[in-house]
C-alpha cells in the first residue's frame, strides 16, 4: 500500500485494488511521509471506505481539523450505535458526529454549553438512540476528560437518528419545502452563495431537517430559561434580524411562530454560517 494524499500526521488516503480512495488512520502514520511512500502496516489503527463517494471530501476536510483521539472516540460511539440500531447507519454520521463532538468540546472548554431545548421529546421518543448519547458521554469522559453534560446526549441523539433517516420518511417533501425556503431566506438577507462543501453548511441543513420535522409534527417544546436566548439575540445581531425574518415567514405560511429556544439554535447556526463565508470572501 501506498501513500495517495496525506491529511495530517494521522490520516492518510491510499487506494485499493480498484483504484477507490481508502481512508486510513494511526497514530503518526502519515509523520514525515510523502506521497507514494510506502505505509507502514504495522501502524494501521482503521481504514475508512464509504459506500457514498459524496461524502470523501468532507470527511478528508474533518479529519484534517480535528484531534485524532476525538476521531477515535467518534469511531468507538459510531460503533457501539451499530451494535445497538436495527438497520443502517448512513455514512453521513462519520462527519455529522465526529464533527458535532469536537465542536461541542471546544464549546464546553470556552463555557458555552447550549441547553437542549428538545431533551425531553428526546428521552420519549427515541429511548434507544438516546442511550447511546449516553454511552457516548461516557466515553468522552474516560477517553478525553471532558464531562459534557447531558444535553449533548441529547444532541448526539440526533445525529444517530439523522443517520438512519432515508426517502421513505414521512413528510420528506415538505421538510425539503420548509428547508428551501428557510435556506432562501438566509441566502438573499445575507446576499451571499452558499459553500455547499462547507461545514457549516452541512451544520445547518442537519439542523434544518428536525425543525422542518418539528413544525410539521406540530410537536411542542418544553419552556427553558431564556437568559442564554438574550445573550445571544444581543451578541449575534445580524444573524437575528435574520431569524425575525424565517419568524415571520413561518408565521405567515405554516402558523407556527418561533419560540425562544428555535430563535436560540437558528441565531447560532445563522452567525456561524455567515461568519464563515465571510471570513471566506476575503
Amino acid at each position: 500500500m501506498k501513500i495517495y494524499k496525506i491529511l495530517n500526521n494521522n490520516v492518510i488516503v491510499t487506494l485499493d485494488a480498484k483504484g477507490n480512495e481508502l481512508i486510513v488512520t494511526g497514530r503518526g502514520i502519515g509523520f514525515k511521509k510523502h506521497t507514494g511512500d510506502l505505509i507502514d502496516t504495522s501502524l494501521i489503527e482503521k481504514q475508512f471506505s464509504l459506500d457514498n463517494k459524496e461524502t470523501y471530501p468532507k470527511f478528508e476536510e474533518l479529519l484534517s481539523k480535528i484531534p485524532f483521539e476525538v476521531l477515535t472516540t467518534s469511531e468507538v460511539i459510531i460503533n457501539h450505535a451499530k451494535l445497538c440500531i436495527d438497520g443502517k447507519l448512513h455514512d453521513s454520521i462519520y462527519i455529522s458526529l465526529t464533527d458535532h463532538i469536537h465542536f461541542a468540546i471546544e464549546r464546553h472548554k470556552q463555557g458555552f454549553d447550549i441547553p437542549n431545548g428538545f431533551l425531553w421529546e428526546i428521552k420519549k421518543f427515541y429511548p434507544k438512540e438516546f442511550q447511546i448519547g449516553l454511552y457516548a458521554l461516557t466515553i468522552i469522559k474516560e477517553r478525553l476528560s471532558i464531562e459534557l453534560p447531558e444535553d449533548e446526549a441529547g444532541f448526539i441523539t440526533f445525529h444517530i437518528v439523522n443517520a438512519q433517516l432515508n426517502d421513505t420518511m414521512p413528510n420528506i417533501v415538505n421538510m425539503t419545502k420548509i428547508m428551501r425556503e428557510i435556506l432562501n431566506i438566509v441566502k438573499y438577507h445575507f446576499n451571499f452563495e452558499y459553500d455547499e462543501n462547507s461545514l457549516s453548511y452541512q451544520r445547518f441543513v442537519t439542523h434544518l431537517k428536525f425543525f422542518a420535522h418539528r413544525i410539521l409534527s406540530h410537536s411542542k417544546q418544553i419552556p427553558q430559561d431564556n437568559s442564554l436566548y438574550e445573550l445571544v439575540r444581543q451578541k449575534y445581531k445580524l444573524a437575528y434580524l435574520c431569524t425575525k425574518q424565517i419568524d415571520l415567514h413561518l408565521i405567515q405560511q405554516y402558523q407556527h411562530p418561533l419560540s425562544d429556544d428555535e430563535s436560540l439554535y437558528l441565531t447560532i447556526h445563522i452567525e456561524r454560517l455567515r461568519t464563515e463565508l465571510k471570513h471566506n470572501v476575503k
